[in-house]
């Protein structure tokens, strides 16, 4: 199985960020969650929905051996009732349905529910063996996540890592261009923007973001770093919905 999926959706380009827990998916986030990430790691989509008996079954089985590779393969969820123009794009005819990507491509895959067996060797074809760089994210310190990006530069999860590092001692502008290294997902998205938030000397804890980010609403438009620290606040903002508001306000107000 070879498939190319060149499907072009509409949504910000995001690239891995070593999650070990299961992504779910939209049609919105489809490019980017799973296209795009798949050419940095092998991507398992699960295709399910809440009505399906089987997929309940096969769900946690294929949830728990994705996680036990540690983010060297990564799981996303779509639910095709609420998603069909993903479902579409594998040609979905029944579920669940389970495949594999590596660049944009499909690899492999099945239909229905499998043994845990089946799945563990499913997965263990696409789980890339540990490289000496590997071991040294693995290990987490500072100098060794240092060594790590001397042998790779763009490791996403050695990036990562060191830019969390840097970030929570100030070290702002060293994390910031780490992470330019490496394309964008929420993690970097976020990381990036707490950085920023960080050299202004704003304190997320003790910041009244919903207040912030009305006072900004007005400056958008015209003043660009405004705009930057309004999208800077809507990474870091815990309410997802009310970050939505904020989303449409600042579109409505740009266009």
């Amino acid at each position: 199985m070879d498939t190319h999926l060149g499907i072009a959706v509409k949504g910000r380009s995001r690239r891995y960020n070593g999650s070990v827990a299961p992504i779910d998916v939209t049609d919105a986030t489809f490019q980017a969650e799973v296209l795009n990430r798949s050419d940095v790691v092998p991507v398992v989509v699960d295709l399910w929905a809440p009505w399906c008996g089987p997929c309940r079954t096969l769900g946690p089985i294929i949830e728990k051996v994705v996680g036990e590779t540690e983010g060297k393969v990564v799981l996303v969820k779509i639910n095709v009732d609420e998603n069909p123009q993903s479902a579409a794009a594998f040609k979905v005819q029944s579920i669940p349905a389970v495949y594999a990507l590596r660049d944009h491509k499909v690899v492999d895959g099945f239909i229905g529910a499998q043994p845990e067996a089946a799945i563990r060797e499913f997965v263990a074809k696409l789980a890339p063996t540990k490289t000496p760089v590997d071991l040294l994210v693995e290990i987490g310190d500072e100098a060794s996540l240092r060594s790590a990006l001397d042998l790779e530069p763009g490791h996403v999860g050695a990036v990562t890592k060191l830019a969390e590092i840097l970030i929570d001692r100030d070290d702002n502008e060293e994390a910031l261009a780490l992470l330019a290294r490496i394309p964008e997902t929420e993690s970097v998205l976020r990381l990036g923007a707490q950085a920023r938030l960080n050299m202004k000397n704003l304190t997320v804890g003790e910041l009244d973001i919903e207040a912030r980010l009305d006072e900004l609403l007005a400056m958008v438009k015209e003043d660009e770093l405004a705009r930057q620290e309004y999208r800077d606040l809507l990474e870091i903002m815990g309410d997802r919905d009310q970050a939505l508001k904020y989303r449409r306000a600042l579109a409505s107000r740009l266009f």
